[in-house]
């Protein structure tokens, strides 16, 4: 029989048996959990981050040799005296196979977490059976051994020739990916769909269109003078950030979903010195990605009319690092796709839009299309209770499974945009 014929006989009641192995990992997945989330990897240290992902990459060394290290380049962000800081960043991990097969899917994680060195939350704690407190868990090493889950049972399979895969493990997805986002959309472009594994929302259903997202940073410059004899010599930058910041919350619904989040603010030495400088950060999330300019444009005049202010001078750094995630036709259909083999698993999924970020959102902006919430279920991410439910670490990776065994023996969902494998 030719391969063609031998790929077209697999039922979908195939595919559901050849997932079932996965559940014999459960154990191991789980130990393998626990020894990933005690290994630190804040965004601001590399030297965690890259023994974790020193540990997927002899993972994923079992299923493909072609195995990339790359080290970025850092990451400038502005400190609290006003002074651009160069941020050493850990390495990113790109792994692939069969880069000229007929399908080529984007698998993405992230190896960094929120948690410092000098959090108290280092430790994993099992607080029940199913159930497992631990920093990372969800958010999203727990993602990650389900995406090697998936692909070492699609590699075990005789449908795993029609795929081709790339997986990136980026290091700065929690502060924005700011390095990795050139190599996100270089990969995008030579790609059908992602598959990214964040964890699910709360009620363990996916995420469908995402709001975009800006940081920013303004230093705001006065002059300084003693503050009992002689006031009037001094400008305030204090006062006049804090005038500034509430201008900036009036841009709140300014238009439809905009959101702005003053979050960080730092001036002053002493109370008797007039302040000379002042530093705060906001974030705004966005609908459209008109909204992006519409929003530069009123911040640039913002910042030139706060010039204007006698002894006063603000700079404002940063900028839209991510635009949203809308769901076209090519979207819904893939989304489809899952709900259909959630079903057949018995775990039936829906979407819904949030105001979240990720890096599916940069992939969407490259044209894209795919799936960001295929990790573990759990909740209370980026907080001391964060936990996983520790049976996704099985069903999820199994439906990623059949969505890629699917794609192998059917095709895409849509219409492919390439002509198959990379040019």
């Amino acid at each position: 029989m030719n391969k063609a014929a031998d790929i077209c006989k697999h039922t979908s009641s195939d595919l559901l048996n050849w997932v079932q192995p996965i559940a014999s990992q459960q154990s191991l997945r789980e130990e393998q959990l626990i020894e990933l989330v005690e290994i630190n990897s804040s965004s601001l240290n590399p030297q965690g981050i890259n023994e974790v992902g020193e540990w997927f990459a002899n993972a994923f060394n079992k299923i493909s040799h072609d195995i990339e290290r790359i080290h970025l380049p850092p990451w400038e962000r502005v400190d609290f005296q006003g002074v651009v800081q160069q941020q050493t960043l850990g390495d990113l991990w790109r792994i692939k196979k069969r880069p000229h097969a007929k399908y080529q899917i984007l698998l993405t994680g992230h190896l960094d977490t929120v948690f410092p060195l000098s959090s108290p939350f280092q430790k994993a704690n099992r607080l029940q059976a199913e159930c497992l407190n631990a920093p990372g868990a969800a958010d999203m090493k727990g993602g990650l051994l389900v995406l090697l889950s998936a692909l070492e049972l699609l590699e075990s399979t005789p449908l795993a020739q029609q795929i081709g895969w790339t997986v990136l493990l980026n290091p700065d997805e929690e502060i924005g990916s700011p390095s990795s986002a050139a190599i996100l959309e270089e990969e995008a472009k030579t790609h059908d769909l992602g598959l990214i594994y964040e964890p699910a929302l709360p009620d363990g259903n996916l995420a469908g269109a995402r709001k975009g997202s800006g940081n920013f940073t303004c230093c705001v410059h006065g002059k300084a003078a003693h503050a009992g004899r002689e006031p009037e010599l001094g400008r305030n930058a204090i006062n006049k950030a804090a005038e500034l910041i509430l201008e900036l919350a009036q841009l709140n619904n300014a238009r439809p979903g905009l959101t702005l989040n003053t979050g960080m603010i730092n001036s002053g030495e002493t109370t008797n010195k007039v302040p000379d400088l002042a530093v705060f950060k906001f974030n705004i999330r966005i609908e459209t990605k008109d909204d992006a300019h519409w929003c530069t444009q009123h911040l640039e005049t913002l910042i030139s009319q706060y010039n204007e202010h006698d002894g006063y001078k603000a700079e404002l750094h940063g900028g839209f690092g991510r635009m949203p995630k809308q769901l076209d036709s090519q979207h819904l259909a893939l989304y489809s796709l899952v709900q259909e083999y959630s079903k057949q698993l018995n775990r039936p999924l829906t979407y819904a839009a949030t105001g979240g970020c990720c890096d599916g959102n940069n992939l969407a902006a490259v044209g894209l299309p795919n799936v960001d919430t295929l990790g573990v279920r759990g909740d209370f991410i980026h907080s001391h209770n964060e936990y996983i439910q520790l049976p996704s670490l099985t069903d999820r990776a199994q439906l990623s499974a059949l969505l890629l065994l699917h794609i192998a023996q059917h095709g895409l969902p849509f219409k492919q945009s390439r002509t198959g494998g990379i040019k």
